[in-house]
């Protein structure tokens, strides 16, 4: 459901803190015991908040922009954005993980394509790169906006492998070997 053109953010994570997901209680403020739920769900939708930042700023680095010019927007100077934001080295771990890039969101999907078809899927994801694990099958990979709750790509056989706002990353199993 999209909001009404007229909500801010902040309009939209309050009735998120307040109303909760479909399975939880709505909170009530004029309840006192409710308040400490209130302080547990805006504690969560911080976090988001932060993650959606990090991502946020990462896929704007993939898209070609410099330090500086997101350090702009964010009114930071280019070396406290970095410094922020800059991803550290991790190393691979074996024969079965690998680093996969660098790649830009033109030419991501491609070289997803190939990688899954050799048994290669992708399990995380940074700046120009993805961290891939290989496998015993053939994967799939779809890179969506990420407009819709996640979980719902599943009833179409996805699964949801990263988290890069603003996109999400699906992978689903081909059932079948992977190619030389």
């Amino acid at each position: 459901m999209n909001p009404p053109a007229s909500d801010t953010i902040s309009d939209v994570l309050g009735r998120a803190v307040l109303d909760g997901d479909p399975d939880q209680a709505t909170l009530d403020p004029d309840v006192p015991d409710d308040h400490l739920a209130i302080v547990a769900r805006a504690a969560v939708a911080e976090q988001s908040g932060r993650d959606l930042l990090r991502q946020s700023v990462s896929a704007a680095r993939s898209s070609g922009h410099s330090w500086a010019a997101i350090g702009a927007v964010l009114g930071l100077s280019r070396q406290a954005t970095q410094q922020r934001f800059g991803v550290a080295r991790v190393d691979d771990e074996g024969p079965e993980h690998r680093w996969l890039g660098p790649v830009t969101a033109l030419d991501e999907m491609r070289e997803l394509e190939l990688a899954g078809r050799r048994g290669w899927r992708t399990v995380g994801a940074g700046m120009l790169k993805h961290r891939m694990e290989r496998t015993d099958t053939q994967w799939e990979h779809r890179r969506v906006v990420w407009r819709r709750p996640a979980d719902s790509y599943e009833t179409d056989g996805w699964e949801v492998a990263v988290r890069a706002f603003p996109w999400l990353y699906l992978v689903r199993d081909l059932q079948s070997p992977p190619e030389n």
